[in-house]
């Protein structure tokens, strides 16, 4: 089916084809009917699949022409904010809607400066919101959808009394939409405080990767964990890399390794200032950077196009995070690799992340590579070699469970 099936605007269907949209995703499919019906609808889809246009869409053909301010998206963090105004900037190109970002960690000048020249489409994150709110430059009044964007994330960083307030500051009448990659028991309670009789469409396993993605496991003795990581990317033909790190002092250290060996990095974390994270951002986009090393700040906050490899150089601590993270790569139905390097002492993670997807993943080891010995590698290649007669080489190593197709 077409996006001009859907109901869209002859505007927004312009600024649909001019961003390279051919055919609407699953979760766009069924979303865009019943937000342009003005029905409340819960969507939980998988990272990567869409959903930012989801709703950017069906609403930009709602508001039509610029006016007051009817639209606020509440977004958890910075990146995400300012990813989501450029969908919608993107999207509404043919239109004269305006669209606003306001968030934290930069001054209030500039923003109450763009909330004085008026705009239809607010997006904000929370604390943010509710500070410009007290002194009496945002007022809700308006409102006539309200988007609560990545809602599990919110939930993980403590927001949902900030949005708890923001929701009460809005209409009554009016349309809500919640999106999240997973519903736990208190965005339950949250929706059914927030929304009226909502739609619930959920698209895809909520606990698997995106089918676009190849991923793997590289067991590792730890002190070996950089010189592996050094390997596979001289072994790698790549656009562009994402590599996570646990910790804001991790990032930094593998960022400064990578460019004692001459690859152009970018660093994003929270201790980064706002400026430096744009930069960053805006010079891994445009291929100024070949590599971003990253805390979770990254996971859902970012979206480029292109991203070819991602690789966890720590696993992660939390299983839903594992899937976040490797959805960076393969979006919009392009292809991706997901490489995790693996350390014995990591070993409990690795287990809740086959657990929380149901699947086993496959264990590579890099030919030709010095390993020294670690009970991880041995461990994981054991279990797998015992299920496969032989190792089966690909192209990234020797594999040592079931052969994976693309």
């Amino acid at each position: 089916m077409a996006f001009k099936a859907l109901g869209l605007s002859e505007v927004v269907l312009r600024g649909v084809a001019a961003v390279g949209y051919s055919e609407p995703t699953p979760v766009q499919l069924r979303a865009i009917p019943l937000i342009l019906a003005g029905r409340d609808v819960i969507g939980s889809a998988q990272t990567g699949t869409g959903k930012t246009a989801a709703f950017a869409l069906p609403v930009l053909t709602k508001l039509g022409l610029h006016g007051k301010c009817r639209c606020v998206v509440l977004t958890p963090t910075r990146e995400l904010a300012a990813q989501v105004e450029t969908a919608f900037r993107d999207y509404g190109r043919f239109t004269d809607l305006r669209t606003t970002v306001i968030y934290g960690g930069v001054g209030y000048g500039q923003q109450r400066i763009d909330l004085k020249a008026g705009m239809d489409i607010l997006i904000a994150t929370p604390g943010r919101l509710l500070d410009l709110m007290e002194q009496g430059d945002v007022r809700l009044n308006d409102v006539q959808v309200l988007i609560l964007d990545e809602v599990d994330r919110m939930l993980d960083m403590g927001f949902l009394p900030q949005v708890r307030r923001v929701v009460e500051k809005c209409p009554k009448e009016r349309q809500t939409l919640l999106f999240s990659a997973t519903i736990p028991g208190e965005i339950e309670r949250l929706a059914g405080w927030a929304l009226r009789n909502p739609e619930q469409i959920s698209v895809g396993e909520r606990r698997l990767p995106a089918a676009t993605v190849t991923h793997a496991f590289y067991p590792v003795a730890a002190t070996q964990k950089f010189q592996l990581l050094i390997t596979l990317l001289e072994r790698t033909k790549f656009d562009s890399i994402l590599i996570f790190s646990r910790t804001k002092h991790g990032a930094d250290k593998i960022a400064t390794r990578l460019k004692q060996a001459n690859h152009s990095v970018a660093v994003l974390h929270s201790n980064r200032t706002q400026r430096e994270r744009i930069e960053a951002l805006e010079g891994f986009k445009s291929g100024k950077y070949e590599i971003m090393v990253a805390t979770d700040i990254a996971a859902r906050g970012i979206d480029v196009e292109g991203v070819t490899h991602v690789i966890n150089y720590d696993v992660p601590q939390h299983p839903e995070d594992y899937v976040h993270r490797i959805g960076r790569t393969g979006r919009a139905q392009k292809v991706g690799d997901a490489f995790t390097l693996t350390t014995t002492e990591e070993a409990e993670h690795v287990n809740a992340i086959e657990r929380f997807i149901g699947a086993k993943i496959p264990r590579l080891q890099l030919e030709n590579f010095n390993y020294t010995a670690t009970a991880a590698f041995h461990e994981d290649a054991g279990a797998g070699a015992r299920r496969n007669v032989t190792m089966a080489r690909t192209s990234k190593g020797y594999s040592f469970g079931p052969r994976r197709r693309r």
